[in-house]
């Protein structure tokens, strides 16, 4: 059976540093893109096998039957908004809210079930691949 796609229906920002007044330097919650449309996926910080990115949902979920399958471990914690995050494994979608943050290991499959439609959903994430690349 071949794994569900690593990525789903996002776009990334243009400029890695959209979020920075300075290089290194910004707020998470400030200079929030319009809502509707896509979700948008701001670069923070890179290292070869770390990346951290904020993340802005509006309303956007996976689409139907889509799951990420992803190479790497994520950790995420939400900041503002609301979601519900789901797990192939689990029979219920997890609510989060602000400050909830969740471990999500390599290749286990999970899905963004819902976000908040009336405000911004902001998340920050961290992606971290093993030292062998894994």
């Amino acid at each position: 059976m071949p794994s569900a796609p690593t990525q789903g229906p996002i776009r990334s920002d243009p400029a890695p540093d959209a979020l920075a007044s300075a290089p290194g330097a910004g707020n998470l919650l400030t200079d929030l893109p319009a809502p509707g449309g896509e979700e948008h996926f701001a670069p923070l910080f890179a290292r070869p096998g770390l990346k951290v990115e904020r993340i802005v949902s509006t309303g956007q979920a996976s689409p139907p039957g889509f799951w990420y399958d992803q190479a790497w471990d994520e950790w995420v914690v939400l900041l503002q908004g609301a979601a519900r995050l789901r797990f192939a494994d689990e029979a219920a979608a997890r609510p989060l809210g602000p400050g909830d943050f969740i471990a999500i290991a390599a290749r286990r499959r999970h899905r963004i079930e819902w976000t908040d439609p009336h405000q911004a959903t902001v998340w920050l994430a961290i992606h971290a691949q093993a030292p062998d690349g894994t």
